[in-house]
């Protein structure tokens, strides 16, 4: 089975605190090293494309990947906050075997809530935290049947 990696953008500097753009806001210290941890983990599995939120902080937390693997991370407005799933469901099915995704929370308990819906297993405890990443295991068919998740890095 195909896997995919859905990773929460990870911490970044307080909303409330930030008076530009949000679409601005940047990773902070713990935010960039978590980023870095997941990267490592992630790049010994043979990731394929990296896909992000256009969000400053979620194109960030697939940085330290990118370099690692030498590839660039991908835009793609689907992965907005504040967006519908049925998209995102749509991209998950599109994109290859090993693709690596950079959202928010909000995408990410929409569409992980719409494929249980549709049959898909969750074999660990769900966890919504920042750099929690969502490993899928899509069948041949393109359908998700599989998710476990894997908690934040320690920082």
């Amino acid at each position: 089975m195909a896997q995919l990696y859905v990773v929460r953008h990870a911490k970044a500097g307080e909303r409330r605190l930030w008076s530009d753009d949000d679409m601005a806001r940047p990773l902070s210290k713990k935010g960039w090293k978590q980023s870095e941890l997941v990267g490592k983990r992630i790049a010994k599995l043979g990731p394929s494309k990296l896909v992000s939120s256009p969000y400053v902080r979620c194109i960030q937390t697939l940085e330290p990947l990118g370099k690692t693997i030498d590839a660039k991370v991908k835009i793609d407005q689907r992965l907005c906050e504040d967006e519908p799933f049925e998209p995102v469901l749509e991209l998950l099915r599109d994109l290859p075997p090993g693709a690596v995704l950079s959202t928010h929370g909000d995408i990410i308990a929409a569409t992980m809530q719409a494929l249980a819906r549709r049959g898909m297993k969750l074999n660990t405890p769900a966890d919504w935290r920042k750099a929690a990443v969502w490993v899928l295991k899509r069948n041949k068919k393109g359908d998700i049947v599989h998710a476990t998740v894997w908690p934040p890095p320690v920082v």
